[in-house]
């Protein structure tokens, strides 16, 4: 059987404010992960329009395409194509999930909700003649989870080709996340095995890693298992946590003994008003800057997230954040406008109120104001959000975060990560026109190895936490066929 995977270019990739790095760091882990699926005699090809350009003429039995909101124009288009060539063609992810009405217009086959259960299941159907053209996931298991297909990723087309997902979803229900839609009808968070997360990053070489999941801490019991697995592997590695997890005691050094060095981190907001409005109840009566401080102590390195446009905000939150932010020292951060995705409470709940503007999804970006705003203009909220940007990242700034290190190395790796990260456009881009991205990565880990000294020390003198198997104390990518829409 002849296999061709689509992971088509999101609209923002191709607007005039295309960053290159942003969107050459990880690779189509949720396609790789499907591909495992495949016989030893299918022949598969697997393609990223972001960091390639897709070859057209070829002639597959099926292709598989995953679908973000912002890719979906281009995703139908190319569905529309290799239908008319008599291909099968099969989408997936988190737009078809949810309006799977409009996918199933460009589809033979759709998909919804995480793919283990289901994609097995249409592979059978499909090689037996009798295709459904519909599959919908209800059992939530990563047990038996084939090896990710890493032989079809072009590795040096990233700078991150070590991604890696070891858990489904989040433990949490933020008006704004796409997490509702996408596991209705199952479980909403669930990890492989321990000991089949361990062979997973054992099987990646080199000692860089970024753990793509939601929430890596989800479940402590099996973070705490994780990272005492972890520990004497010489990984330096990323991820993605919450407030509570940072504040919990004793996991987070797990983690940076075994190699954390880097946390991203969803702050969101600074309003309690508007944590309580998305529900982002993990976050509310957490002290902010106790979690900055605890990670930075441990030698770990936070991009915060934040997202403007909540009801309680004016035009002074964007000043107030950003300053927020440069005098806590966080070294990167990542700005959105509050977009509501289809298939979301927040979606919903200005649908019934009639504060949508529209359903052009190419537009739904979180750069672009979709909804009618409370306390500050449309333009007012696209201005600030653009604003918020770039007197985070100001030459100034930058140095302002980093005097406030009380170590003079640990100046100088924030002011190396944040500048590299933002002000080196043009090398970035002579980079990966040459496809050299990967000789950057030397560069990444030993700045990441820089920041995990105390870590060092911290791993010698901490026993491994006592952690209970009940998640994270009160709480952007990635599912099998889709991962995380965003940042």
């Amino acid at each position: 059987m002849r296999v061709k995977m689509i992971l088509p270019a999101l609209t923002e990739a191709k607007s005039p404010f295309f960053r290159p790095i942003k969107y050459s760091l990880f690779p189509p882990l949720g396609l790789a992960t499907l591909a495992g699926y495949l016989r030893d005699d299918d022949e598969v090809v697997l393609q990223d329009e972001h960091v390639e350009k897709l070859d057209l003429d070829d002639e597959p039995d099926l292709v598989v395409i995953q679908v973000y909101i912002t890719s979906a124009r281009r995703a139908y288009e190319l569905a529309g194509h290799y239908r008319r060539k008599g291909a099968r063609v099969a989408l997936g992810g988190l737009h078809v999930t949810s309006l799977p009405e409009e996918a199933a217009h460009h589809a033979d086959s759709i998909f919804l909700g995480p793919g283990e259960d289901t994609w097995p299941v249409f592979l059978d159907d499909f090689r037996a003649g009798r295709p459904e053209p519909l599959y919908r996931s209800t059992v939530r298991t990563l047990d038996g989870l084939p090896p990710v297909r890493r032989d079809l990723i072009r590795r040096s087309l990233y700078l991150v080709p070590n991604s890696i997902v070891v858990s489904r979803g989040c433990p949490h229900f933020c008006d704004f996340c796409y997490k509702e839609a996408f596991f209705e009808g199952g479980r909403g968070f669930y990890t492989q095995a321990v000991d089949d997360a361990l062979a997973e990053i054992d099987r990646l070489p080199g000692r860089h890693l970024y753990f793509l999941d939601d929430h890596l801490f989800g479940n402590a019991r099996f973070a705490s298992a994780l990272f005492e697995g972890m520990r004497g592997m010489g990984r330096l590695w990323q991820a993605a946590g919450t407030v509570p997890s940072v504040l919990r005691p004793g996991l987070l050094e797990q983690a940076a003994a075994a190699g954390l060095r880097s946390l991203f981190v969803g702050f969101e907001t600074l309003n309690p008003k508007n944590l309580k409005a998305q529900r982002k109840f993990q976050n509310q009566r957490r002290d902010y800057g106790a979690a900055v401080r605890r990670l930075h102590d441990l030698g770990v390195m936070v991009n915060g997230s934040f997202v403007f446009g909540m009801d309680e905000d004016d035009p002074s939150v964007f000043e107030r954040t950003v300053e927020w932010a440069i005098e806590q020292g966080i070294e990167t951060a990542t700005f959105h406008i509050l977009t509501p995705y289809p298939g979301t409470a927040l979606y919903r709940r200005m649908e019934a109120e009639g504060r949508l503007l529209h359903r052009d999804w190419d537009l739904y970006d979180t750069r672009h104001v979709v909804f009618r705003t409370c306390g500050m203009s449309a333009d007012e909220l696209e201005s600030g959000y653009r604003r918020a940007y770039r007197d985070f990242y100001r030459w100034s700034s930058i140095l302002r975060g980093a005097s406030s290190k009380d170590h003079p190395l640990a100046a100088l790796r924030h002011f190396a990560y944040a500048a590299g990260w933002k002000k080196f456009e043009p090398l970035w881009d002579r980079v990966i026109r040459t496809r050299q991205v990967l000789r950057m990565r030397p560069a990444l880990e030993q700045i990441l190895r820089g920041f995990g000294r105390q870590a060092e020390r911290v791993g010698r003198e901490t026993p491994a936490a006592q952690a209970s198997d009940s998640g994270d104390v009160g709480g952007p990518r990635e599912p099998a066929i889709a991962p995380q829409e965003g940042a």
